[in-house]
């Protein structure tokens, strides 16, 4: 039987409209049979951050940092016309709209396909954010060296 191509994605940014593109992405490759790794790093983590709680982190510059960059799925905001919320408002509504699954319904859907959801170690150590700050989809934890042997064996690769 002949190995499955592969899908590889950074997921670097936490904006929504470009977590929606990776997420569509995402689930269009495994539906069509691709083995997709999802790589979040960096502003990306807050993607697959809980929505509920606190982080726990040691340090006041990370203790800092991650009260004013909480993250979640339900606190992303759109890279462009934001408006004060206004934007992000309006594209949710349009989602509705359309049907469109929310980030929330598309991290439960990848995660039943199979995606494989990875947080960056590198990121969270810089940033203090602990392993238990992330959603239970999420599959694992890797370094860099990781997504790049599975960007060497990706018949695509991508950063968003």
């Amino acid at each position: 039987m002949a190995e499955k191509e592969k899908l590889s994605i950074v997921v670097f940014s936490g904006d929504l409209d470009r977590a929606l593109a990776a997420f569509i992405l995402a689930t269009s490759g495994a539906s069509m049979g691709m083995e997709v790794s999802m790589f979040f790093t960096f502003w990306g983590l807050n993607v697959i951050k809980k929505n509920e709680g606190g982080i726990k982190s040691k340090g006041i510059m990370r203790k800092m940092l991650n009260f004013i960059n909480r993250g979640g799925s339900r606190r992303l905001t759109m890279s462009k016309f934001n408006m004060l919320g206004l934007g992000t408002w309006m594209m949710k509504g349009l989602m509705k709209d359309t049907n469109t699954p929310t980030i929330d319904e598309f991290i439960a859907m990848s995660h039943e396909m199979g995606v494989k959801l990875i947080a960056c170690t590198t990121s969270c150590g810089v940033m203090g954010i602990p392993e238990d700050a992330f959603r239970d989809e999420v599959t694992s934890t890797a370094g860099a060296t990781y997504f790049l042997r599975e960007a060497r064996e990706s018949k695509v690769s991508l950063f968003i």
